[in-house]
């Protein structure tokens, strides 16, 4: 169990670098779509491989300079014998318009933007 909801906790989100959270967190919006988007995928656990990214360690990586990792509204994610661009395809129903849906050949970006935005990697 998650400390953030029931599949989710905190120290997933954690920045590799070892920054601190700011207040506020990660995102209780993009948690909440999170856990929508593990139930539409049958309840297959989600691995955040990049969630909350401090300034230094956004550059470090290439981090897009206004990145919604920067502000804790995203996550990069894998599911385990389910392939990227399912994933993809699913988020794109659990998401909606007004957010952010990456599409990379061994993860997917997704983010709780106000805005739409759809790229592939």
């Amino acid at each position: 169990m998650g400390d953030l909801s029931p599949h989710f906790s905190k120290a997933e989100f954690a920045d590799h670098s070892g920054a601190p959270f700011p207040p506020g967190i990660p995102s209780p919006k993009l948690i909440v779509k999170l856990e929508a988007l593990r139930a539409a995928l049958g309840g297959k656990p989600i691995t955040i491989v990049s969630g909350y990214r401090s300034p230094a360690h956004n550059k470090a990586v290439g981090g897009a300079k206004n990145s919604q990792h920067l502000r804790g509204r995203a996550a990069d994610i894998k599911v385990e014998g389910v392939s990227p661009r399912v994933v993809a395809d699913i988020a794109e129903a659990v998401f909606g318009w007004l957010s952010g849906i990456g599409r990379y050949d061994t993860f997917t970006h997704v983010d709780v933007r106000r805005s739409h935005a759809r790229w592939t990697g």
